[in-house]
């Protein structure tokens, strides 16, 4: 089967060769037994490949389940994929099938396998080499005979160097590896892509098929597209449904597309290949926190730049009262009018800074900032808020729940 028909069959649209490549090597390897590890940003399209191999191979008329690893709770997981006897632990009334049992001879698909616990890692790692798993609560070894395909948005290999990912199952998981391209990639399929979608809502919601003028077409080619295929498919829907206009200019397509001129600019690692690998959650929160600090450091020390270079005279108390300073660190005293200002430095004496002083340059410092205190303070305050509700707590923090029961621990704090 050449490459058309099988975009044909599974909806794939797009022409560029990286997509090809990837397309090719899932056909290849389609009516093997090796497990295959699809990687890729979130929203390319992954489990649309693992659909293709499954439905290429001598499995394809055996059951296939997708199983968001992210999704289920750590305690349970085990559970979930190879089953428990009655007993076993609270709640296990009686006896249940996992999926590795119920899916024997066909395919499952695990996503997100970076989100996979460590404990259920090496049951997985020995079931791939064996093909026997005991379920939770039993000594009883049973077989299955399942394939594995598994897909992540995650650097594994930098997760196995953090101790996240067991190095042994990575290297098992990507006998084949598959790397779906990012939208920003493959420039050339986004009108494509863009027309198939607006097609496909103007029909639905009976309306006019959107056209867009030059302009507009520079404008979504040149968009990063951070969710890729996925955002590109959702702004589709948007211009499609609340476009009065049908005929879209660069201007009016703008409106649509979110502005990320405004988001922190965090710093992002690269691999050897160059391709961008993602922050974990936790290290974005802690970067964002980090520099957010900072700059209301620099933007406090400016301040009190300012108020030396125009001194308020005997005012200056008053405002620091107004202003809710009077017992920050900075001040240090106001005698007969006369402001002195400390800007501490860790390790330093502090250096005193007179209103008669001239002033040529201010000189930020930097701060000594303890980023595991600081997280912890953050989650404790977030805990507080939320009344000790995790869920709550989690999705204020920006990790996951999971992220934060771990942290939990790690720092110690009672809830």
């Amino acid at each position: 089967m050449d490459l058309q028909s099988i975009k044909n069959r599974f909806s794939i649209i797009g022409n560029s060769p990286a997509l090809n490549y990837a397309l090719s090597v899932a056909v290849q390897v389609a009516n093997t037994d090796l497990s295959v590890l699809i990687t890729g940003e979130s929203g390319v399209g992954k489990e649309a490949f693992s659909h293709i191999i499954h439905s290429l191979s001598s499995r394809k008329h055996n059951p296939f389940i997708a199983v968001n690893c992210g999704a289920i709770p750590e305690g349970t997981i085990d559970s979930e994929l190879f089953g428990h006897e009655k007993g076993s632990f609270t709640g296990a009334l009686e006896a249940r099938k996992g999926y590795f049992e119920t899916v024997n001879g066909g395919t499952i698909f695990l996503d997100e396998i970076g989100e996979m616990p460590v404990g259920t890692q090496a049951r997985l790692l020995r079931m791939l080499e064996t093909g026997e798993y005991i379920r939770v609560g039993s000594s009883k070894v049973q077989k299955t005979d399942v394939r594995v395909i598994a897909a992540t948005n995650k650097e594994l290999l930098e997760y196995a160097e953090n101790g996240k990912f067991r190095q042994d199952l990575y290297y098992r998981l990507s006998t084949v590896p598959i790397r779906v391209p990012a939208l920003r990639d493959r420039k050339e399929d986004i009108m494509l892509l863009f027309r198939k979608f607006s097609v496909d809502f103007a029909e639905r919601y009976k309306a006019a098929h959107v056209q867009l003028d030059e302009d507009a077409k520079k404008v979504l080619t040149n968009y990063s597209w951070p969710g890729n295929v996925r955002e590109l498919k959702n702004i589709a829907e948007q211009v499609s449904v609340l476009s009065q206009d049908k005929n879209i200019t660069g201007d009016q397509l703008k409106r649509f597309i979110p502005d990320h001129t405004g988001m922190s600019n965090l710093p992002v690692l690269a691999s050897q290949a160059g391709s961008q690998s993602e922050f974990s959650n936790e290290r974005d929160l802690l970067y964002k926190l980090f520099f957010d600090m900072k700059k209301d450091v620099t933007e406090l020390k400016k301040m009190f730049v300012e108020i030396l270079q125009n001194p308020p005279g005997a005012n200056a108390a008053g405002f620091a009262h107004e202003s809710g300073l009077q017992d920050y660190p900075l001040i240090k005293e106001f005698k007969n009018g006369t402001p002195a200002v400390a800007l501490s430095q860790p390790a330093s004496q502090p250096v005193l800074i007179n209103k008669h002083d001239e002033i040529q340059e201010h000189e930020e410092v930097e701060e000594s900032l303890n980023i595991m205190d600081k997280e912890k303070e953050l989650i404790i305050k977030a805990l507080k808020k939320h009344k000790g509700k995790r869920k709550d707590a989690s999705t204020d923090l920006g990790i996951s729940e999971r992220t934060l029961y771990r942290k939990l621990k790690e720092y110690d704090i009672e809830e």
